[in-house]
């Protein structure tokens, strides 16, 4: 690496920490405050808290990058440019297509790991979410509180008499339990004891000494047990973590996957879709100039991720027609604006 390359990307590097770090925390707090939703109808714990912001990291890295990458790139040059650096760097050998060929191979690389990211580290982050989600909604039901009215097991009303606490977890005591959905008929339940387990990604109440009656035209038939398990739902279960392949093929009839699959792609893609904006906004002669890079790279912002919004249900016409046309808009605004004068 030359000693100008080894200077602008210290500068850049510098620009991009900064700016990464606010976009970052901005991000950050809009994914807190969706986690704090969630929260509203499971208990989590600090530690959980932040297990499912790891979750959301990839979609936030995913987002924050390909921004704070152009804006820096421009502000960089422009900087530089503003300081009369440009003058000195052109100099000392540091060509325009020099700086171009340096940042556009940079760029490939940034965008290649953005695309591991959008598409594969964010399926497996999306699965895991969904799956700790379940789990916790399940395990929320299973929180049973004595003496408390309206508590629930899947489809079963619940009142717990008591609980005991000993080094094989908690043991409820006289519990009653109501079920109004059982075919034509009412069943309620009564017991000694219970506990709660976890096998096989299912929750089961464990019941033991009871009385089931079954209630149909006020009439009940009563049976006794010494032992009965009853599971959650099988909607409530936790479901295995799919393939990637299997995640992204349900693009094929989920719209709602299609604009993910458009989007992610087109994001991760946009460091080198933009390298050459970056540059032709960046470089200017700053008495006449010294406006354009603001309106420029708002322009090109504006411009990428409303096309996004727009053509995202389309991937496979969306993905490479963005792309191209911003890549190629890029060249042709470098040749225009920066070839011909330097």
């Amino acid at each position: 690496m030359s000693r100008v390359n080894r200077y602008l990307l210290f500068n850049f590097l510098g620009t991009f920490a900064s700016l990464f770090s606010t976009l970052f925390l901005i991000m950050s707090i809009v994914f807190f405050i969706q986690i704090a939703r969630i929260t509203s109808y499971i208990e989590i714990s600090f530690g959980e808290l932040f297990k499912l912001y790891s979750f959301m990291l990839p979609r936030v890295l995913l987002f924050v990058v390909p921004i704070a990458f152009f804006v820096s790139l421009a502000m960089t040059l422009f900087r530089l440019s503003k300081e009369n650096e440009s003058i000195v760097i052109f100099t000392l050998g540091g060509s325009p297509n020099k700086i171009a060929k340096f940042f556009l191979i940079f760029s490939a690389f940034l965008s290649t790991a953005l695309l591991v990211i959008a598409t594969i580290m964010i399926p497996i982050a999306a699965q895991l979410n969904a799956n700790f989600i379940d789990y916790k909604k399940t395990v929320a039901k299973l929180n049973l509180k004595p003496t408390q009215f309206g508590q629930k097991f899947s489809d079963w009303m619940v009142y717990v008499g008591s609980e005991m606490q000993d080094n094989n977890g908690t043991t409820y005591k006289d519990i009653v339990m109501f079920n109004p959905y059982i075919k034509d008929s009412q069943r309620l339940i009564t017991a000694k004891n219970a506990k709660i387990t976890n096998t096989n990604q299912s929750i089961e109440l464990s019941l033991i000494d009871g009385k089931m009656y079954d209630i149909k035209d006020e009439i009940y038939h009563q049976s006794n047990f010494k032992s009965m398990k009853i599971r959650t739902a099988q909607s409530e279960e936790i479901s295995d973590i799919g393939s990637i392949k299997e995640y992204w093929t349900e693009a094929n009839s989920s719209e709602k996957r299609r604009k993910d699959l458009s989007t992610y792609v087109l994001v991760a893609l946009f460091p080198l879709a933009s390298t050459l904006f970056a540059i032709s906004f960046g470089i200017v002669t700053y008495r006449y100039e010294k406006g354009m890079v603001y309106v420029g790279t708002f322009g090109v912002l504006f411009g990428y991720f409303t096309l996004i919004m727009l053509f995202s249900s389309k991937p496979a016409f969306a993905i490479p027609l963005i792309f191209f046309v911003f890549l190629l808009a890029g060249i042709l605004l470098f040749k225009a604006k920066i070839m011909r004068r330097y």
